[in-house]
């Protein structure tokens, strides 16, 4: 049996401290999903520095079979874009910098794709109460996302998540930055792909109530709301 392809993409900005303990812990799980997987899988695994000045690229160095670098920070959609293309996966799994060893449940994102039961999956995640922030950006995206689909989403926001290469190709727009799982989720809907939600135990650091998680998810708030914009403007059918 021809194995199957896929590709672990890690976006990652400023990353150092998290990002080996991540990558340790997938390298540990693609070799255990090897020994008994329910059908061949050959693995590759990413990671996207976008334009850090920390040493992420060089603390990835040790893990990656490859590491592509931004010369500036360009935002997480271009970085996703930048891993996609570098892949040679016939599955691509998007994971964040910061899981840690809760990254070894990415199996569980897999194993819909490998069914035929989804041309993307995503994970829902359960959030500590009192860590972030009020769900205003979680609930522009799921509105949003619902006006211009027709169609409910639990994580419009996560970053977790599995998806078909076939599917990824019919993807033409640019994503800008924070906006990118929600324009993915938008035009992939559009296009009649299927989207199945999945609970998945990953854990990753909270913005929290500080300052700077304000003004990050401020950020992201006009980032997901110009996504929409366009994709309200320039419907890909």
């Amino acid at each position: 049996m021809i194995p199957l392809k896929v590709t672990i993409v890690v976006p990652a900005w400023n990353e150092a401290d998290c990002l080996p303990m991540t990558l340790k812990a997938l390298r540990k799980q693609m070799s255990l999903s090897k020994q008994a997987p329910s059908v061949p899988v050959d693995y590759q695994l990413i990671v996207v520095d976008d334009g850090s000045w920390d040493g992420t690229a060089e603390s990835a160095l040790p893990w990656a079979d490859k590491v592509v670098r931004h010369p500036r920070r360009m935002g997480k959609g271009s970085a996703l874009e930048s891993g996609w293309r570098e892949s040679s996966g016939d599955v691509l799994i998007f994971l964040d910098a910061d899981l840690g060893l809760s990254a070894k449940h990415f199996p569980l994102l897999l194993e819909p794709v490998i069914q035929g039961e989804a041309d993307m999956v995503v994970a829902s995640l359960t959030s500590s109460p009192g860590t972030g922030g009020v769900g205003l950006v979680r609930a522009l995206a799921a509105k949003g996302i619902r006006m211009l689909t027709g169609c409910e989403v639990k994580a419009p926001l996560s970053g977790q998540r599995a998806i078909r290469a076939q599917a990824l190709q019919a993807l033409k727009r640019k994503y800008g930055g924070f906006g990118v799982e929600v324009g993915m989720c938008v035009d992939l809907l559009k296009l009649g792909y299927r989207i199945h939600e999945t609970e998945v135990p990953f854990l990753h650091r909270e913005t929290g109530r500080s300052w700077s998680g304000w003004m990050h998810r401020g950020k992201q708030f006009l980032a997901v709301g110009r996504t929409l914009w366009h994709c309200w403007r320039a419907p890909v059918c």
